[in-house]
């Protein structure tokens, strides 16, 4: 039986942005020297705008001021795109992923993405479809889930972010994407109820293993800690 490649998975629950975007820094520097595997961080953020390397910040709608009573965090980062938010009840998942042993194919790197959320949003029967004008799943006019990468040296940072819960009014100080003429959607509000995010969580990440065709192994918070101090390679771990 042939074996398929692992994927170490970790929840990290609320992280912030600054703590997530250094954390991803150091493990794709791991991954880049072969110290690691692939690895798939999900979580979610304090609100926190974050600007893309493509980014105006014509498109944040809000002074400075406005953002601190917000409690609204600012970030100019790497990844390609423009401006998005991030909250509590939006999964967000960062793929620390070796694109070399893919193909170095980015633009079925960025397909697949959008085919995890799609396939998780039919599952809380959601109708989710790509946009041939912009990555992401859309919903009509709605963003329901955007993609942000970075890729060096073949290496992947940054990655997806699907909103299920999350608060849409903080989307209104922002031009989601660039958009003026669009605004994001969750499934809570296409479905008019609450959802709990522990769920939708575990099918991003059922569907994750699935799409891309790895077994996930699940990391504990203290595992990684480990993992980040010594370099722990894919070998050395057992599976559960």
């Amino acid at each position: 039986m042939e074996v398929r490649p692992t994927c170490l998975a970790v929840d990290l629950g609320v992280v912030e942005y600054g703590r997530a975007w250094d954390l991803q820094k150091r493990l794709h520097a791991q991954r880049v020297r072969q110290e690691v595997g692939d690895m798939l961080l999900l979580l979610e953020h304090p609100p926190t705008l974050t600007v893309g390397k493509s980014g105006s910040m014509k498109n944040v709608l809000a002074s400075p001021e406005r953002l601190a009573q917000l409690g609204i965090s600012l970030f100019f980062i790497e990844r390609g795109g423009d401006v998005t938010y991030h909250g509590p009840g939006q999964i967000v998942g960062y793929p620390i992923m070796d694109l070399k042993e893919r193909g170095k194919d980015i633009y079925r790197f960025v397909t697949d993405l959008e085919e995890v959320m799609i396939r998780t949003a039919r599952d809380f029967h959601v109708e989710a479809t790509r946009d041939p004008g912009h990555r992401g799943v859309w919903v009509g006019g709605g963003e329901l889930g955007a993609i942000g990468l970075s890729v060096r040296r073949w290496v992947s940072m940054h990655g997806f972010a699907f909103n299920v819960l999350t608060n849409l009014d903080h989307f209104t100080i922002i031009n989601p994407c660039g958009f003026s003429d669009r605004q994001a959607t969750s499934l809570a509000a296409l479905l008019g109820c609450d959802i709990a995010v522990e769920m939708a969580r575990a099918r991003v990440q059922f569907h994750f293993s699935a799409v891309f065709d790895v077994d996930i192994v699940p990391l504990t918070e203290e595992e990684l800690d480990r993992m980040l101090d010594n370099g722990l390679a894919p070998a050395e771990r057992t599976l559960p």
